[in-house]
């Protein structure tokens, strides 16, 4: 972590509250934070997730990624091992059962995920519910093998994993899934394509549909484009939990922008 993350994490810490919902005057976000937030994934589930990821940080193979984001600031080469592609791409475990939570709450009318990677985080979600149907787009093909073989030694038959460029994927997931319930933005973090995507499933958002945003601080155009997301003016209010960002659309909200420690 350079130095300027150091002090944006500090300034985080030193600023944000309500850790167990106290002191929130919204009953709904009162009951997200100390009801949801704290939940309890299946322990079963995540010991069968976090199995995968230690294999794959054990995973020597080296592949070829081709890069349609905004690339690795630590792997620089097209040629990476899978075990480093694990330790630098991959949610940790804490925001993995945030990600089921989150889906287990809202995620009934169907998921989308930009960025599948080697499939933690879509593991996590298309856990919370089996007869909710996971949308993940990934743009390198030899990640999403991987990706897909994970799924199917895990035994999630609730994923469809599409393989291509995010833009060219779009109009086939919308097509296939209208009013999302949950939607997870990452895999490119640059401004302009976040600022894009996120567009592009307003277009498709229902009043319960929730936006989460990876990575919300993670650079200058990262935090440029959570504030252009926090001022669009379809969003009725949002939660920076510091690397993840929850945009809500439920009319009749008070419009804030909570800071709330996780």
């Amino acid at each position: 972590m350079d130095f300027m993350r150091i002090l944006k994490y500090l300034h985080y810490h030193i600023f944000s509250r309500h850790k167990r919902g106290h002191g929130i005057h919204s009953p709904f976000v009162f009951d997200l934070v100390s009801r949801v937030f704290r939940n309890k994934t299946d322990p079963e589930v995540v010991l069968m997730i976090e199995r995968i990821r230690k294999e794959l940080l054990c995973d020597k193979r080296t592949i070829r990624v081709l890069d349609l984001g905004s690339g690795s600031a630590l792997m620089k080469s097209d040629l990476r091992r899978i075990s480093d592609i694990a330790k630098y791409t991959s949610v940790p475990a804490k925001y993995g059962v945030l990600l089921a939570n989150l889906a287990a709450e809202f995620g009934r009318q169907g998921i989308v995920e930009f960025g599948t990677s080697l499939g933690i985080s879509t593991m996590y979600m298309a856990s919370a519910y089996r007869d909710s149907r996971v949308f993940t787009m990934e743009g390198c093909p030899e990640i999403s093998t991987v990706a897909s073989d994970n799924f199917r030694r895990a035994g999630f038959g609730n994923i469809t994993l599409m393989t291509g460029s995010f833009d060219d994927l779009l109009p086939k997931v919308k097509s296939k899934v209208s009013y999302p319930g949950l939607v997870f933005i990452d895999g490119n973090h640059r401004k302009e394509p976040v600022l894009r995507y996120f567009s592009e499933m307003v277009e498709v958002s229902g009043n319960k549909t929730v936006i989460v945003i990876d990575d919300i601080h993670s650079s200058d155009e990262m935090e440029e484009a959570w504030n252009e997301i926090k001022a669009n003016e379809n969003v009725s209010f949002t939660i920076d939990l510091y690397r993840m960002g929850l945009v809500f659309f439920r009319k009749g909200m008070s419009r804030f922008d909570y800071v709330i420690r996780y």
